[in-house]
């Protein structure tokens, strides 16, 4: 069998108009940048009723000139994939092989964006956010990452081969090297080549991306508990309060934060189950803040308020002490018949560190936000009618940060992504054998003069991933300033 090419027999007809037109737009976007700095003061005029409009002439040319080349580009990228999606490597080689692996994302990413689009008037700031052609593009490549992740990790529809599965033979072979002797059922290809245990790239970067996706949003969600829950009555209350509270956290924001992480997943910090008893106290705000939540909401319903919270908390109560508890660690408060699931101790001690950092940055914006707030009218209007502190904090206050704290929430993920990145990159925490991109670009870092092949996705798919965020965040604060 041979090996796959890039874009395979398609790549004879397609490759050099899509070489073509890449150089033609690199040198429109050059001009663009020259002409920009040149004549910034001519690029626009004024009119009579004090709108502005393009001026046209040369930059107005290379400006749509780079529209179209860009759209063209596009154009054909979706192209490749759409006929390698139909006729696999034997047509589109190595992007065939991928694209066709990524059907279920394809056809996921497509509903995900005709629903959206179909009721997005009523989806509010979510709707809004598909008027945005950045925060479109942003929206594409998280969910792209959080399908691809799902499908991989979840269901098993992506992956080629078994993220630790060794075949013979298949030690740094390069992109679209066949494997000798395939089985009947056996992918006959390793699409993205072998690493140095001879391991499929391929399927280890979308093994990857579900390890990304489990703990990115999820310790970005609970660092968010933690500061919302600390960070409103500090704001709302003031005082001794708000200096014991922000003096903390300045204090844990003082710390060097790789050193802190260093510190939190060596094995003698983890022998003393120090990790364990800070996911005790951290865990535990979701749980303060739900209950908060619904009691102030309904405390003059009774007869709802009570059954809600039984049930709730009392759900929120199990899966809680099952985060917690693992047996073997000196904190098993559950017997192993109620544990709904045990948390690996690589990745419990990665999840508490990066609660515990970013905690502390989110107090301080929800501080700030509730001392703004909290001056405004209809706050005064709350009190007047004697709504209790809580009332105001979580259903006054909090509803009208939103906002912020919503474009925060996606580059906070994006950092975490990075951080995720940087502590595999460094062998801490999570397993030497995990797929997760920080710990393989470390991998392939060690033959990087000899193979490039084994880096290059996983650093790829890690830019692409907190450029989906940042560029999702700049389209949720680009439509939330329009309210």
């Amino acid at each position: 069998m041979e090996p796959l090419t890039w874009t395979g027999t398609v790549g004879e007809f397609l490759d050099p108009v899509t070489f073509v037109l890449g150089i033609l737009f690199a040198l429109t976007v050059t001009a663009q940048i020259v002409l920009s700095v040149v004549s910034s003061g001519d690029r626009v005029v004024t009119n009579p009723d004090g709108t502005l409009s393009s001026a046209g002439g040369a930059y107005g040319m290379v400006s749509m000139g780079t529209r179209w080349l860009g759209t063209s580009l596009i154009g054909l990228a979706l192209l490749y994939i759409v006929i390698g999606a139909i006729s696999g490597p034997t047509g589109v080689g190595i992007v065939g092989g991928m694209s066709q692996q990524l059907i279920p994302v394809w056809i996921a990413l497509i509903v995900t964006f005709v629903v959206s689009i179909k009721f997005k008037r009523k989806l509010g700031l979510y709707g809004k956010l598909f008027d945005s052609t950045v925060g479109m593009i942003g929206f594409a490549l998280v969910m792209f990452w959080v399908f691809a992740g799902v499908m991989a990790g979840v269901f098993d529809w992506i992956t080629t081969f078994d993220s630790l599965s060794q075949v013979s033979g298949m030690k740094n072979k390069g992109p679209g090297t066949p494997l000798f002797g395939a089985e009947d059922g056996e992918y006959p290809w390793y699409l993205l080549g072998g690493d140095n245990l001879a391991r499929d790239v391929f399927s280890r970067l979308f093994k990857g991306a579900w390890v990304v996706v489990q703990i990115a949003p999820l310790a970005t969600l609970f660092a968010f508990m933690v500061g919302i829950t600390l960070g409103l009555p500090a704001g709302y209350y003031g005082g001794k309060l708000d200096t014991v509270l922000s003096f903390l956290a300045n204090l844990i924001l003082a710390f060097p934060v790789i050193l802190l992480f260093y510190l939190l997943v060596t094995p003698e910090i983890v022998a003393t189950g120090i990790p364990n008893y800070m996911a005790t106290v951290l865990f535990v705000f979701p749980l303060v803040f739900v209950g908060v939540l619904l009691n102030s909401r309904y405390y003059t319903q009774p007869s709802i308020r009570t059954p809600l919270l039984i049930v709730v908390l009392g759900i929120m109560g199990w899966i809680y002490l099952s985060l917690i508890s693992d047996s073997g660690t000196k904190v098993n408060l559950l017997p192993e018949f109620l544990d709904l699931f045990d948390i690996e101790g690589g990745i419990l001690v990665v999840f508490v560190s990066v609660v515990f950092v970013n905690a502390p940055t989110v107090f301080r914006i929800v501080r700030g936000l509730a001392l703004d707030i909290k001056t405004r009218d209809y706050v005064a209007a709350a009190q007047t009618r004697g709504e209790g502190p809580w009332y105001i904090m979580l259903w006054e206050i909090l509803p009208n940060a939103r906002g912020p704290l919503i474009v925060d929430f996606c580059l906070r993920i994006g950092y975490t992504t990075i951080l995720l990145g940087t502590l595999g990159f460094f062998g801490l925490g999570l397993e030497s054998e995990s797929p997760d991109w920080g710990t393989t670009i470390n991998t392939g870092r060690q033959l990087i003069r000899a193979y490039v092949h084994p880096l290059l996705p996983p650093a790829l798919s890690l830019m692409t991933l907190v450029l989906g965020l940042n560029l999702l965040a700049d389209g949720l604060r680009e439509e939330s300033l329009k309210d």
